[in-house]
């Protein structure tokens, strides 16, 4: 198996954060490779990328390059360097431009760092992680009306986690615990059902995660009923009957990503709001 070493330069005349993250989601195709992923922002003059690869190989260094260059000019001057060079590397950004500038029959911008500007979408993230944070494990529960989604489900649905991935893509998220013989908060059968997510997961998968978290035998004898199986299932019946009551639209948790969730409620929204959009113009 070959051992030695690789460098990827992410090269960009912004920040190269979408180059790095490409070549990281590239490198980890290859389990325990040693491969090094280095950024060179800023680029403005081919120089630059020349004396950054000339220094690696050098040192007898594997190169590659990956980079999201705008500028259609500086682009092809790169190219032409690293042709020259022969450094393999990845154009991210011609291809993708190119494509749209075909569809759209004009010239794209050619603006660096365009999707890392500070935005009306920047600030909607930051309100919805603030959101979050004061909604979150059933906090602020008196008053949901600023929530565009509504989560419920028992301890251990992963509640929290899909709360944070949410708001981190500018969705207001409150989490409501479910607990047995335990009514939700009165301002949750007044959220538009819409909006209102439950989370459900298997006996054993929410027992196995709830026996981890009691750790030691102490914990287990106070708090045993907890973890207990049968105690769950009682739990998980509650819940499933009161999200029938309210009409919520059950995720099911158990052994998914959070991401996989999180599209599955964010497709959910899409569908919904576009069904109400094409309702009204009828």
């Amino acid at each position: 198996m070959e051992t030695r070493s690789v460098t990827v330069v992410a090269v960009s005349d912004a920040l190269g954060r979408t180059a790095s993250e490409v070549a990281r989601a590239a490198a980890g195709q290859f389990p325990g490779a040693d491969i090094s992923i280095v950024r060179l922002p800023k680029v403005d003059d081919p120089a630059q990328v020349e004396r950054r690869l000339g220094a690696l190989l050098a040192r007898g260094e594997r190169v590659a390059v990956y980079h999201t260059i705008v500028d259609a000019a500086l682009r092809a001057r790169v190219a032409d360097l690293l042709a020259r060079l022969a450094v393999p590397a990845v154009d991210l950004m011609g291809p993708a431009t190119g494509t749209l500038a075909v569809l759209f029959g004009r010239e794209p911008a050619c603006a660096p760092g365009t999707i890392h500007r500070t935005d009306e979408s920047y600030f909607k993230r930051i309100e919805a992680m603030e959101y979050f944070v004061e909604h979150d494990d059933g906090r602020g529960a008196d008053d949901l009306s600023g929530a565009d989604v509504v989560l419920l489900g028992v301890s251990r649905t992963s509640k929290t986690p899909l709360s944070m991935y949410l708001a981190f893509q500018g969705i207001k998220v409150a989490n409501i615990p479910l607990a047995a013989g335990m009514e939700p908060p009165r301002s949750v059968f007044e959220v538009d059902p819409a909006r209102l997510f439950g989370l459900i997961s298997t006996v054993d998968v929410i027992s196995d995660i709830r026996d981890r978290r009691l750790g030691d035998d102490l914990s287990r004898t106070v708090a045993g009923a907890y973890a207990d199986p049968a105690a769950i299932e009682c739990e998980m019946d509650e819940a499933r009957s009161l999200m029938r009551r309210l009409g919520c639209f059950v995720v099911r948790t158990d052994h998914k990503a959070v991401e996989e969730s999180a599209a599955e409620i964010m497709a959910r929204l899409e569908a919904v709001a576009a069904a109400r959009e094409k309702r009204r113009k009828l």
